[in-house]
């Protein structure tokens, strides 16, 4: 292994005579994400040598198998794909060995054990959807919006033993506006992020980078923020929370998993998804929760500084609507309120 291990290094020494299609690459990815930085490469003049993604699920009613996002652009570019049910096991090491990569690109995949992500004599390179070390995790997106910040961007950076946490290559900065979602900010990250990784693979490529510690770019007293998977118990509205707060937690989890609120009068329970809204800023001395609609035009609830007014939701068991489609069908929500924890 070590004797294999010094003609990789001999080789990454001499990067800059590689030429693209002698420069074998290895891309691991899923998702819609993970398909415009493949596609990207590809343009580019990238050689692909393989690419890994997950094995087809049973998805829909009929349970018929789905093939991942990457896959089908995989096979539409005539790709050889791997889709290893266990990415721990021999056998999928071998076939990665067998290709003999230069570099391994993960974006959107899974946490890669050292005996995988050490193959490459140029390392294995990850795109994560924030401006690290902040918003480590699995959902940067949702978050940054729910916090409401107004930046954030996309990092390449070297996998190493934890999470999240290797030296990084480079990164883009993304503004955010006050009318993005999570799935617009999404789509901004996704292009961002192509053309993040063409850069970071040509720098690989013709060794010419520069690595930076993560812990170089923590200041002081700044606390790290953190990005974990969001759970549906994560999404209820806390109506008690400051209009504002509440405003970005909807569009922060807007279109996917979607914040909800559940509606009683007492004798039946609703629960509504709400994919947009509106914050009002106001004073009054209603109770939060408290709702308020003239059963054709519009529907608000009452928060601590104002109203939030619901412009799009979705009732259990049906398709989402504009407000003013939910009202066609459904009369005297005023009877209604919100559930509220407090």
């Amino acid at each position: 292994m070590s004797e294999n291990r010094s003609i990789w290094v001999l080789i990454y020494k001499v990067s800059v005579l590689m030429k693209k299609k002698d420069f074998k690459i290895i891309f691991m990815g899923t998702p819609d994400f993970a398909v415009e930085s493949l596609k990207k490469l590809i343009s580019e003049g990238y050689y692909i040598a393989a690419v890994v993604t997950n094995p087809d699920k049973p998805a829909g009613r009929g349970r018929k198998l789905k093939e991942s996002a990457v896959k089908e652009y995989a096979v539409s570019q005539n790709l050889p794909i791997i889709q290893p049910e266990d990415i721990k096991s021999d056998n999928f090491k071998h076939k990665l060995e067998e290709i003999a990569p230069h570099l391994q690109i993960v974006v959107a995949f899974k946490i890669l054990p050292p005996e995988i992500f050490t193959i490459p004599g140029y390392g294995t390179f990850n795109l994560h959807a924030s401006l690290l070390p902040q918003y480590r995790g699995a959902a940067p997106i949702n978050h940054v919006i729910i916090n409401g910040e107004k930046e954030t961007g996309v990092t390449t950076f070297l996998l190493d033993n934890k999470i999240d946490t290797g030296k990084i290559i480079d990164q883009k900065k993304v503004t955010i506006s006050e009318k993005d979602n999570a799935g617009s900010l999404h789509d901004k990250l996704m292009h961002s992020g192509a053309e993040l990784v063409v850069e970071t693979t040509e720098a690989l490529r013709t060794n010419n980078y520069s690595l930076t510690r993560q812990e170089d770019l923590m200041k002081p007293n700044q606390p790290l923020k953190k990005a974990p998977k969001i759970f549906k118990e994560d999404c209820l509205i806390n109506w008690y929370l400051k209009g504002r707060k509440i405003y970005d937690f909807i569009r922060g989890l807007s279109p996917y998993p979607a914040s909800w609120t559940e509606i009683t009068d007492k004798t039946k329970n609703i629960t509504l998804k709400i994919y947009q809204a509106k914050y009002e800023e106001a004073r009054h001395s209603h109770l939060p929760g408290t709702i308020f609609s003239d059963d054709h035009s519009y529907v608000k609830i009452a928060v601590p500084d104002g109203f939030i007014h619901l412009k799009e939701i979705q009732v259990a068991g049906k398709k989402s609507m504009r407000i003013e489609e939910f009202l066609r069908g459904f009369k005297g929500i005023n009877q209604f309120k919100c559930k509220t924890t407090d």
